[in-house]
């Protein structure tokens, strides 16, 4: 999945290409997540710096799954960092219940269980680049994202009518292709 560091051209896959089409989501993704728009836009920025060391873009089958699983790790990374900061501050009150909790939360997902569903999600994703990029992209921000459809109005300047329009056509779309009633 990785791409090629031979030395060819940095990417078929241009900087502002990439920028045009992922810069919405990501800002969305991360605004949802950290809460603050500067924080949200170096790490935007900080995704499509990874992306661009990369090489070949043309290399990754699935750009938007990868993208998007830069842009995870890059989370990941933060709460890391932050957790290290907390843990050294703050002692751990009851260690056995933090276990018995963490434990409860990870039982299912064993590694079959995680790599059927990066698997069946990268499937989704590329399936959906079947569909046009807005309507693509306003379902993954509304699923995926969890982003209200009145936001997604606002952010693309488009009717909720239309937004849900989108949805509706991406939803039927999947099901048909994936057999759901």
């Amino acid at each position: 999945m990785a791409g090629s560091r031979n030395g060819t051209s940095p990417s078929a896959i241009s900087a502002s290409s990439l920028d045009a089409r992922f810069r919405r989501p990501l800002m969305s993704y991360f605004l949802r997540r950290v809460g603050d728009h500067a924080e949200a836009e170096d790490l935007t920025q900080r995704v499509f710096m990874r992306m661009m060391s990369i090489g070949d873009l043309r290399e990754i089958e699935h750009v938007e799954g990868y993208v998007f699983t830069v842009a995870a790790n890059l989370l990941k990374d933060r709460g890391r960092v932050a957790a290290r900061g907390a843990r050294a501050r703050t002692p751990v009150p009851n260690l056995d219940l933090a276990h018995e909790v963490m434990s409860e939360l990870v039982e299912d997902r064993t590694p079959e269980r995680v790599l059927l569903g990066r698997e069946t999600l990268s499937e989704v994703l590329k399936s959906l680049d079947e569909l046009g990029e807005k309507t693509r992209d306003i379902f993954i921000l509304f699923r995926l994202e969890n982003m209200k459809q009145r936001e997604i109005a606002e952010f693309y300047g488009i009717g909720q009518s239309t937004v849900e329009k989108h949805v509706l056509k991406a939803t039927l779309f999947l099901a048909r292709k994936y057999g759901s009633d």
